[in-house]
C-alpha cells in the first residue's frame, strides 16, 4: 500500500558476534588467564539466526506433561520442542556443566565455564537452569566416592543423551534437584519427605527409600536429583535417578508443571515419591552441609545469568536508538537517552566484572571470599536486573512491549533469578551469618576492595567501613538492617574492581553515582559531568558492532 512505507525503523537485531563485542568479558578472560576457544564459538553462534529461532520457539512452545500412556499406563514424562534439545545440545557441547570439577581440569577452568554461561544465557534463559544445577552438583558428586566414579564424569561429559535410561548406558547425564516444598519454602528443615534405609534396594546397600512431595522439582526429565529428606539421623542429601539399573523406572510420579511468569522453556514441576530409591550423598544428618556447594554453584550462575540478561538489554536499547532517528538526529544522541543508556551501561558493566571476578575466585580457590562475595553478589546484580531491563525495554518506547523486539521475554525472566536459590532475604540474612559465623570472608573481601586503595578518598571511606559493617552483623538489628548492609557492601566491591581495572571516567562515574550518591531514584540520573566524561566509552563498550 502506497500509505505504508517503512522508514526511520531499525534494523533486526541479527548477525552479532556477542563475544567479539564485549569488551568486559575479553578483557576478564585476558587479566585472569582464561582463554577458551568454546566462549569464542558461542559467542558468534549465539548472535545467529538460528540461536535466536531456537530461543523463540522454545519458549513459544512450551514443555508439556504426559501422566499416561494410551494405555493407562503412568509415563511421568515431559515432552520438549525440539529447538530445547537444540540448546541443550549446545551448552552441554561446549562444557557449561560438570567439567570444570573434574581432577585434572585445566586452570582457568570455572572462569572459561563462566563466560561460555554467560554468553549462551543471552539465547535463552530456561534451558539453562538444568545446565546450572548439572554443574553445581559437581562439588557434591565429586565429595561422594561412588558417585563420584559412576555419576560425575558423566554429568561432565560433552554428550548430551536425554533419554532416561539407566546411567550405565549413557555417556552424558544431567542434574536436576528438588529441595522445596510446601510447607517449608526456604525453610528446608520443615521439610517432611522421609528416607529410610534399605540394603535390599536396587541401588545396593546403600539404598534408601524415599516418601513425600517436593513443592518445586526443575528440569524433571534430568537423570538424577538431588532431594533432601528426612532420614533417622535428619535432614540428609539423596542422589535419587530417574532410571534404575534394571531399566525400569523410579517411582517419580509428576503431578503437574508450573505455569510461570517467564522462563517458560524450562519445566518446574511438583513430584510425589512413593518408594522411591535413592542413595546418600555425604553423611547422613547434614544434607544441608552437603547440598550447600551445589547452592553456591548455581547463585553464581544466578549472577552470570543476571549479568547476562542485562547485557543483552542493553545492546538491543543501544542497537535500537543508534538507528532511530528523532528531532533530526539519532536517539542515543540526545542528551536525556544518553544519561538513560550510560547509567544501564554502567550497571551493566559493574554487573559482568563482579561475576567474572567471582568465578575466577572459584578457579583461585579463594572460598573465603567467593562464599561472601556470591552472596553480596547474588542478592544486588539480581534485584538490579527487573528495574534495568524495564529502563532498556522503555528505551524501544512501545516496540519494547511487543513480543517479537525480544525485551518481553528478557523483562519476563528478569525475577527469576532473584527468586531462585534463595529469594532476597534469605540471601541478606545469609551474608549476616557469613559474616558472624565466617569472619575470613569479611577480612578476605576488605583485602578484595583494599587492593584499590588509594584511587580515589570516597572509595577509600567505603573500604574502610567493610570490616565495621561486618562487626555489627550479630547486632540485634542487623536483620533489620541487612538489606541496607548487603546493597553496601556489594557497591563497595563493584566500585573496586571498577577503580582497579575500568576506564578512569566509567570508574568515576559509578564512584560519583553509586558510592557518592550523586544519583537519582531512577536511571538516567547520571551528573551532566559523568555523561559528559563517560557515556562515549560506556556506550561504544556496548555497541552490538563491537
Amino acid at each position: 500500500m502506497a500509505t505504508h512505507e517503512v522508514r526511520n525503523q531499525p534494523p533486526p537485531y541479527a548477525g552479532v558476534d556477542l563475544f567479539a563485542s564485549d569488551p568486559t568479558l575479553r578483557d576478564a578472560l585476558t587479566r585472569w588467564g582464561a582463554p577458551d576457544p568454546d566462549a569464542r564459538h558461542l559467542g558468534e553462534l549465539a548472535g545467529t539466526a538460528a540461536a535466536a529461532a531456537w530461543a523463540d520457539e522454545a519458549d513459544q512452545f512450551p514443555p508439556r506433561l504426559r501422566t499416561h500412556d494410551p494405555r493407562g499406563n503412568r509415563l511421568d514424562e515431559v515432552v520438549y520442542h525440539p529447538s530445547y534439545h537444540a540448546l541443550m545440545t549446545v551448552a552441554v557441547e561446549h562444557g557449561l556443566t560438570a567439567g570444570p570439577w573434574l581432577p585434572g581440569a585445566r586452570p582457568g577452568a570455572h572462569l572459561a565455564r563462566a563466560a561460555g554461561f554467560y554468553l549462551w544465557s543471552q539465547v535463552e534463559n530456561g534451558h539453562l537452569c538444568p545446565i546450572s544445577m548439572s554443574y553445581a552438583a559437581g562439588p557434591v558428586l565429586a565429595a561422594t566416592p561412588g558417585a563420584a566414579t559412576e555419576w560425575l564424569p558423566k554429568v561432565a561429559s560433552r554428550s548430551y543423551e536425554p533419554a532416561l535410561v539407566p546411567i550405565e548406558q549413557k555417556r552424558g547425564a544431567i542434574v536436576g534437584m528438588g529441595m522445596t516444598e510446601k510447607q517449608g519454602g526456604s525453610d528446608v528443615r520443615a521439610n517432611s519427605t522421609t528416607a529410610t534405609p534399605d540394603p535390599r534396594g536396587p541401588l545396593g546397600a546403600g539404598s534408601y527409600r524415599l516418601r513425600g512431595h517436593k513443592w518445586f522439582c526443575s528440569a524433571p526429565m534430568s537423570d538424577a536429583f538431588l532431594v533432601l529428606a528426612q532420614a533417622p539421623a535428619g535432614l540428609s542429601c539423596f542422589l535419587l535417578p530417574r532410571a534404575l539399573p534394571d531399566g525400569t523406572r523410579n517411582s517419580f510420579a509428576l503431578q503437574r508443571l508450573k505455569d510461570k511468569l517467564g522462563n517458560r522453556s524450562n519445566a518446574s514441576s511438583e513430584v510425589e515419591f512413593d518408594d522411591s530409591w535413592a542413595t546418600l550423598l555425604g553423611v547422613e544428618g547434614r544434607g544441608i552441609r552437603t547440598i550447600i556447594d551445589m547452592v553456591a554453584g548455581t547463585r553464581l550462575d544466578c549472577i552470570l545469568g543476571s549479568s547476562a540478561t542485562m547485557r543483552q538489554a542493553l545492546v538491543r536499547a543501544t542497537h535500537h536508538t543508534a538507528h532511530r532517528m528523532t528531532f533530526g538526529r539519532p536517539l542515543i544522541d540526545q542528551p536525556l537517552m544518553r544519561n538513560v543508556l550510560a547509567d544501564l551501561a554502567l550497571e551493566s558493566e559493574a554487573a559482568t566484572l563482579l561475576a567474572m571476578r567471582l568465578a575466577h575466585a572459584v578457579d583461585e580457590g579463594d572460598s573465603d571470599f567467593a562464599r561472601l562475595g556470591v552472596a553480596l553478589g547474588k542478592f544486588w546484580v539480581c534485584k538490579r536486573t527487573s528495574p534495568m531491563v524495564a529502563e532498556a525495554l522503555e528505551c524501544l518506547g512501545g516496540l519494547g512491549y511487543v513480543e517479537e523486539n525480544g525485551l518481553a521475554r528478557l523483562y519476563r525472566e528478569a525475577p527469576l533469578n532473584s527468586i531462585w536459590e534463595g529469594s532476597g532475604n534469605v540471601n541478606a540474612l545469609d551474608v549476616l551469618r557469613a559474616m558472624t559465623r565466617e569472619p575470613a570472608s569479611v577480612a578476605a573481601l576488605a583485602k578484595e576492595a583494599g587492593a584499590a586503595r588509594g584511587v580515589d578518598a570516597r572509595l577509600d571511606r567505603a573500604i574502610d567501613a567493610i570490616e565495621e559493617i561486618g562487626a555489627r552483623a550479630g547486632h540485634e538489628h542487623a536483620p533489620i538492617e541487612a538489606r541496607r548492609t548487603v546493597e553496601r557492601l556489594a557497591i563497595t566491591l563493584q566500585a573496586a574492581l571498577l577503580a582497579r581495572y575500568a576506564e578512569p571516567a566509567i570508574a568515576e562515574a559509578f564512584l560519583a553515582s553509586r558510592v557518592a550518591g550523586d544519583h537519582g531514584a531512577t536511571f538516567g540520573t547520571l551528573s551532566p559531568a559523568a555523561v559528559t566524561a563517560a557515556a562515549g566509552p560506556l556506550l561504544e563498550r556496548a555497541s552490538s558492532s563491537g
